[in-house]
């Protein structure tokens, strides 16, 4: 069973291969039974949301999770994939500025990605 730093490190990674925009991780751990780690990105067209989505599953997937569900759908400009301990929050760029998470979630800790790929 994979740590959720480890699931978190896996998503960011298949996002960045993959070309996401803008991606961010924040430790939820402390304010939210909800998920250690929200993971929060931006795709810049449908077709590129759902490779997000297909990449982020098949990456975890064959580390041997699976996700606990998935919501949304790319049309609507958002997918949200949820591995209990990570949630993976993919949009558009205009659902993305709609919804605000980061400042939703303002009191969670903005990890510096380029700091978890190193470790």
């Amino acid at each position: 069973m994979m740590t959720s730093k480890e699931i978190a490190t896996l998503v960011i990674d298949a996002l960045d291969n993959k070309k996401a925009i803008d991606i961010k991780l924040l430790r939820t751990r402390e304010i939210t039974i909800l998920a250690d780690y929200f993971v929060i990105c931006t795709a810049n067209s449908t077709t590129q949301l759902k490779t997000l989505s297909d990449e982020v599953e098949k990456v975890i997937k064959d580390n041997g999770e699976a996700p606990l569900r998935r919501e949304g759908h790319r049309n609507g400009g958002w997918i949200l994939i949820d591995f209990g301990c990570v949630i993976v929050h993919l949009f558009l760029k205009e659902a993305r500025e709609f919804y605000t998470l980061e400042r939703l979630w303002g009191d969670a800790e903005d990890i510096d990605i380029d700091s978890i790929k190193k470790e």
